[in-house]
């Protein structure tokens, strides 16, 4: 299993108090809707329940339009959370960074998802290379089958080839998985992370 690494020390407390649960209807995983019925507050790690929060979430609240993310350190499932991002852009949802939100790795490929990519001030965008037991996404040459589920997945979401190689390959050499790289001003309008 792939993964963005995520290798802060509150991982483990912020998976626990998922494992909890809230009780409240409103309540999926990492996901919480608001009062409004089309509005979510996205707050933590993504992990292989992530995925079947999401879809809980999509039937009981079919009209949800947008996800404003507080923070998301990352994923620990990457081919769970690219299905599940490729969901949130087929149907139609924005995703925005609330101010001082943090995304990385795993949290960047979903935040792409959005049809319309919006921010607050002082937001941090984080990328590095995935891995799983064996080897980095770095060990493979550019064209390896190994990293063909990315570049499908960023050209699923509006990319073209090329804007989805360059990006993907820039993540994966910015930083190894156990590092980050924040982007800079510049990076983030060269990529096009958001669209307004």
């Amino acid at each position: 299993m792939k993964s963005r690494n995520v290798f802060y020390p509150i991982l483990f407390s912020l998976l626990f108090m998922a494992s909890c649960g809230i009780d409240n209807d409103r309540q999926f995983g990492i996901f919480e809707v608001m009062e409004d019925d089309v509005t979510v507050i996205m707050d933590g790690v993504i992990t292989t329940n992530s995925l079947d929060d999401f879809i809980a979430l999509d039937d009981a609240f079919p009209d949800v339009n947008l996800i404003n993310i507080r923070e998301c350190e990352g994923s620990l499932d990457d081919e769970i959370n690219l299905e599940m991002s490729l969901r949130v852009h087929q149907a139609g949802i924005n995703t925005h960074l609330l101010e001082n939100a943090t995304i990385q790795s795993g949290g960047v490929d979903f935040f792409l998802a959005g049809i319309k990519r919006t921010t607050d001030a002082n937001t941090g965008i984080g990328v590095h290379s995935w891995a799983d037991a064996v080897s980095m996404a770095t060990d493979y040459p550019e064209g390896h089958e190994e990293h063909q589920a990315y570049i499908d997945y960023f050209m699923a979401i509006g990319f073209s080839q090329a804007e989805a190689e360059d990006f993907y390959y820039f993540t994966i050499y910015a930083a190894s998985a156990d590092d980050i790289h924040w982007m800079t001003e510049a990076e983030i309008e060269q990529y096009g992370m958001f669209t307004e």
